[in-house]
């Protein structure tokens, strides 16, 4: 497992036993709070809600090393990008001015800025765990009779179940085409230069789009000489009913809801703000 970046790995815990629909509106949910609230307490909430499940998602380090490493390299670009473009924005948003420490021109350093780009950082603390939860406990083929029933075409269903089987199909087509790349003499490990392995990377993706361009015309002329999408209905092998954790797992999202209007309310907007 420790080679694949992301995709449905089978397990027996209390997540993957949640109706495929379930997580899937908890998790559009958990989205939609921590993109329109800017408070700190409701933020650090959900991250330690989202680390728990996790946790409870039985999903280990090894597993998703490359995938946090990626996540946290951009994270970290992010925030300094942030930094230098407008590094008085925090000031600008909370209306006071704590200086840490001096700097040249406008770059100073303020607690009000550091307030704000650790909100950003919670941000994505809370919500990369939740997707990844996501991706790496759902059956496709489950979800896809999930969203059928819910009242979504059986094509589109079927288009989604088959989009989240193919991401770890692309992830061991690049290992391939690299392994057959280094074996005619690439060097694309760490004791490359960092550039020259961006090269070779790069030299690897039309390989990679033409092989898959191929699998996807394999997999339609299957699926048309089997007269897939001729009905206007179809029969799941992989079907599960809602129970009563799933129910509690939708009253939880609504109660992340009702916390973003309590917040919004008593902060009169998005932002939290310890300065005043």
């Amino acid at each position: 497992m420790s080679q694949h970046v992301l995709g449905y790995v089978e397990k027996d815990t209390p997540i993957h036993r949640l109706h495929a629909t379930c997580k899937l509106i908890y998790f559009l949910v958990i989205t939609t709070v921590v993109m329109l609230t800017y408070d700190t307490r409701l933020l650090l909430a959900i991250t330690i809600s989202s680390l728990f499940i996790l946790y409870l998602a039985d999903i280990h380090y090894r597993e998703i090393s490359f995938i946090l490493k990626f996540i946290a390299f951009f994270t970290l670009l992010n925030l300094i990008a942030v930094y230098i473009f407008e590094p008085e924005y925090g000031v600008a948003l909370y209306g006071s001015r704590w200086v840490i420490a001096e700097g040249w021109g406008r770059y100073s350093i303020t607690w009000q800025q550091i307030f704000y780009e650790s909100n950003l950082l919670l941000k994505y603390l809370a919500t990369v765990p939740i997707a990844i939860v996501f991706i790496m406990t759902t059956n496709p083929s489950q979800f896809a009779s999930s969203l059928n029933h819910i009242g979504l075409s059986y094509r589109i269903s079927y288009s989604v179940a088959l989009t989240l089987r193919y991401i770890p199909d692309i992830q061991s087509q690049f290992r391939t085409i690299r392994q057959a790349q280094e074996a005619r003499g690439l060097d694309l490990s760490r004791k490359a230069k960092l550039k020259d392995r961006i090269m070779g990377t790069v030299g690897l993706i039309m390989p990679l789009v033409l092989t898959s361009l191929e699998n996807i015309d394999t997999i339609s002329h299957a699926m048309e000489l089997r007269r897939f999408g001729q009905g206007k209905k179809r029969t799941w092998y992989v079907q599960a009913p809602f129970k009563r954790v799933d129910v509690g797992i939708l009253v939880l999202a609504g109660a992340w809801i009702l916390a973003l209007i309590l917040c919004y309310v008593a902060n009169q907007g998005r932002f939290y703000n310890p300065f005043m």
